[in-house]
Parts: C-alpha cells; sequence; structure tokens
C-alpha cells in the first residue's frame, strides 16, 4: 500500500513539475517565469524527499530556490532589464518542439535501457548519509566549494557594480 501511494504522489509531483516547467518557457512576464521556475525547484526538493534523501532535499531547497532564483530576481532588478510583458516568439517554434521531443525519446531510451529491471531500495540506517555527504564537502572538497562561493561573491558584486554605474 505504501509503494502505491509513493507512486501516485510521484506521478502528482511529475505532473506539477511539468506544467511548471512549461509555464518557464512559455511565461512572457520574466518574473512569471521565475516563479514558475520556483515551482519546478520545489518539486525535484519534493522528490528528494520522496527518496528519503532530506539533506540533498534542503540543499535543493537553500541553493537552487533561495540563492539562484533571488540572485536572478535581482539581477534583473539591478541591471534595469524590461520585466513586463517581453515578445521573444519566433518562427523556430516547430523546430525547437522536434528538438525537444527528440531530446526527450533519446534521454528516456537511454534511461530505461540504463535502469532497466531495477529497484530503488528505501531502507537506510538513520543519519549516516547526512553525516558521510558533510563529512566528504568539508575535507575531500574543501577547497572546491570555497571556490564556489568567492565566484557566487564575484557575481553579486558585479551585478551591484553594473547597477550603480549611473
Amino acid at each position: 500500500m505504501a509503494a502505491l501511494a509513493q507512486e501516485i504522489l510521484f506521478w502528482a509531483l511529475a505532473v506539477m513539475m511539468g506544467i511548471a516547467a512549461i509555464g518557464v518557457v512559455t511565461s512572457r512576464n520574466v518574473v512569471h517565469a521565475a516563479l514558475y521556475l520556483v515551482g519546478t525547484l520545489m518539486g525535484a526538493a519534493a522528490l528528494y524527499i520522496l527518496l528519503l534523501a532530506e539533506f540533498v532535499a534542503w540543499v535543493q531547497v537553500l541553493v537552487y530556490v533561495g540563492a539562484i532564483v533571488v540572485l536572478m530576481l535581482f539581477g534583473l532588478m539591478l541591471t534595469r532589464a524590461p520585466i513586463g510583458r517581453a515578445n521573444f516568439d519566433n518562427d523556430q517554434r516547430l523546430m525547437s518542439a522536434l528538438t525537444a521531443l527528440a531530446v526527450f525519446g533519446v534521454t528516456s531510451y537511454i534511461m530505461v535501457r540504463a535502469f532497466e529491471g531495477q529497484t530503488i531500495d528505501l531502507t537506510r540506517e538513520t543519519g549516516t548519509l547526512t553525516s558521510s555527504i558533510g563529512e566528504v564537502i568539508f575535507s575531500t572538497y574543501v577547497l572546491p566549494f570555497e571556490v564556489v562561493s568567492v565566484l557566487l561573491l564575484a557575481a553579486l558584486v558585479g551585478a551591484v557594480v553594473i547597477a550603480r554605474r549611473d
């Protein structure tokens, strides 16, 4: 019974994420597109929780929803980009739809072939995943972690410098 509930919840989240992802690429308002992106990223975090990966879910919420989307919105506001309705339409709708369908088909084929007949074991020991991830990040990968933080700080300072040029 629990497996059926998990599958129903998965498909509900997948449909919600699909609708939000379509909203990201079809919205004419940039702020609305960013809010649709929040919905898509929150759906991904909910899928991580469904897989019992709470740490990864919180990283998804904090880094992508909390930082990237906010940075994107601040970038739009600081650079005085046109936020209202914009016309991004062109004559390449059919080609883009065919390309998206081809990429979806190839990716689906590869994923089905790679994981055919495998199941996900959702039983685990409590607390071992989060502690091992933290140990690896702050021991083995501490230098790349700090380089990324400096890079994000430089991007934020650059956005402020661009906005303050007047």
